[in-house]
């Protein structure tokens, strides 16, 4: 596996750990549809949540919710409505963006974490 596929594993499963410490159940890491992915599915009492987690090394270049476009929202959308026609739920959809700060990458001991929920929505 190449390293950016490792840095972008380490920080989904970054995101997770926190949810999971903020009483989320993760219902689905990386799912994958032909339509897009969702890299983080996570439910608490009231919403089903598909997490977009974006890692940067620092927001030099700008917060790494702004690498999350109109097209990628598009795709995670997407991916979350085949997830949902597979998955019956009453819990409203939210769609949210982790940011995660990694200046050291993996070796990273306290990443910064920044959780935007309702980061964007269907129609936006």
């Amino acid at each position: 596996m190449n390293e950016n596929k490792l840095l972008g594993r380490w920080g989904e499963e970054t995101a997770a750990r926190y949810l999971k410490k903020k009483r989320y159940k993760i219902a689905a890491m990386g799912y994958n549809t032909r339509f897009g992915e969702v890299d983080v599915i996570a439910e608490n009492r009231d919403f089903v949540v598909f997490c977009e987690v974006k890692l940067r090394k620092n927001d030099e270049h700008g917060a790494a919710r702004e690498f999350v476009g109109a097209g990628k929202q598009k795709r995670v959308i997407a991916a979350a409505s085949r997830w949902l026609q597979e998955n019956e739920t009453e819990k409203q959809p939210r769609f949210d963006v982790i940011e995660i700060y990694a200046p050291e990458g993996v070796n990273t001991k306290k990443p910064g974490i920044t959780h935007l929920e309702s980061a964007f929505w269907e129609g936006k």
